[in-house]
């Protein structure tokens, strides 16, 4: 099945008119890829279980979707099937196409068929990969150099996860989910953070680190490894060039240098191996955000790209939709989204507000899978202590069924912040209401999305 659809792949023309239906579609990487087979006129279609911002804008782009597991609305003559991991098992339509002999393939599968003959730059990590694949990707396209992209975020830049170019690069966020990125062949690669996470597919922290180490041992002859100093089993990532780098470990061949907080933005210098690049500028709030650009940076120089282009697009960088982003930044309130739902990505993400702003902090955080928040409920905690008010909504399950016992308030109790609660959408919302606070951080993985708009509106 996998060499039918790299031969379709082989043949771009002859994707036009094939049938694909997605199973998930509205997954920030299934939606890439339904972006990719509808630009090669494909007829796309798909199914998920709500109808997001995101399978709105799939929908305006002429992509057919369907919000409710029914065999009567599933494409029959569908030549491909693809889907995601994340779906349950006990999926009608998944199980239809199972049973009945189509070409049912992961979407992992299909980036790997997609990106096979191109040059590939991929960002892999448990947190930072999603910034710094868009990042990438856009100082590419705003230098002229020129990149396919798939994304696992929504650039700001150019309100998308996906664009194509003529030439054979790709710039790809290589997801550790489900051991994704063992499939892809990177001629450059990123490693951000080995991080214990999505231990219901790895077990152990052990396992999540073994799995980076071997998607480093996949890097191309003649490919570039650049890493972040510091992390575990630093002594078995290699490639035949090596780089790392850091915010503030000089150690690294890539550091920063000097910072400065100025109108808003930072202005920095970084110490890399061909000297100081001075004077970058960057529009996103958060240290990790420094930290993620001189990854980005690192690449650029690798790939020989002048140094006034890279900074001229780091400054141009509007950063990607869910990720430090400003919902509202007036002169009374300001709500800040961010997708942040790993306990080092919540406080990389506070310690980021922290720095920019005196304000009272409110914090809003939907936890995101159960296995998630039973693994991870101490870090959860200690993170969110970084706030002044936290407030907790119930688990996102996502794939999961409830595991007895783990709630949002077993994160709650082990909490030392005094001003904390647990709270459904309804009362989070009047309880914004009234309050009215100047500073609101929303974070999380799941749903959450959807209730920035209503704070929003209570804001302003």
């Amino acid at each position: 099945m996998a060499n039918d659809l790299q031969q379709l792949l082989l043949d771009r023309k002859s994707l036009e008119g094939k049938i694909i239906y997605f199973i998930g579609i509205g997954g920030i990487g299934m939606s890439a890829l339904a972006r990719f087979f509808n630009s090669k006129k494909a007829h796309v279609f798909g199914y998920d279980r709500h109808r997001s911002e995101l399978c709105a804008e799939l929908e305006q782009e002429g992509i057919n979707i369907h919000y409710e597991d029914n065999l009567a609305l599933l494409r029959k003559d569908a030549d491909i099937v693809i889907y995601t991991p994340a779906i349950p098992k006990d999926m009608q339509e998944l199980n239809f196409y199972q049973q009945n002999g189509y070409k049912l393939m992961k979407r992992s599968e299909v980036l790997q068929w997609i990106t096979e003959p191109t040059f590939n730059i991929c960002i892999a990590g448990t947190h930072g990969k999603s910034t710094i694949t868009t990042l990438m990707a856009h100082i590419l396209r705003h230098s002229g150099y020129g990149c396919n992209a798939f994304l696992g975020a929504i650039s700001v830049n150019y309100n998308t996860n996906f664009w194509a170019s003529e030439k054979a690069v790709s710039v790809v966020e290589a997801d550790e989910f489900d051991r994704s990125f063992l499939r892809l062949s990177p001629d450059v690669a990123v490693i951000t953070a080995m991080d214990a996470d999505h231990l219901d597919i790895y077990g152990t922290e052990e396992k999540v680190q073994e799995a980076f180490v071997q998607f480093s041992q996949r890097i191309r002859k003649g490919g570039c490894l650049i890493n972040k100093k510091g992390l575990a089993k630093d002594d078995e990532l290699n490639a035949d060039f090596h780089f790392t780098y850091s915010l503030e470990n000089e150690k690294a061949n890539y550091h920063l240098h000097k910072l400065e907080v100025e109108n808003g933005a930072y202005k920095y210098d970084i110490a890399t191996p061909n000297g100081i690049l001075k004077d970058i500028v960057i529009h996103l709030g958060g240290y990790h955000n420094i930290e993620n650009s001189i990854a980005a940076i690192a690449i650029a120089q690798f790939l020989k790209i002048e140094d006034d282009l890279i900074k001229a697009a780091i400054g141009d960088f509007k950063g990607v939709r869910r990720r430090f982003e400003y919902v509202l930044r007036g002169k009374n309130h300001v709500l800040i989204d961010d997708y942040a739902h790993h306990p080092a990505e919540i406080e990389a993400l506070l310690k980021g507000v922290r720095s920019l702003f005196r304000k009272k902090m409110t914090v809003v955080f939907k936890p995101h899978l159960y296995s998630r928040t039973k693994d991870l409920a101490d870090g959860f905690a200690a993170s969110l202590d970084h706030g002044d008010e936290v407030i907790l909504l119930p688990i996102y399950p996502a794939r999961e069924l409830p595991i007895q016992g783990v709630t949002s308030e077993m994160i709650l109790d082990r909490m030392k912040l005094e001003n904390k609660c647990v709270l459904d959408k309804e009362a989070m919302l009047e309880r914004i209401r009234r309050e009215k606070p100047e500073l609101v951080v929303m974070c999380g993985a799941g749903d959450i999305d959807v209730l920035v708009e209503p704070v929003k509106e209570i804001l302003e």
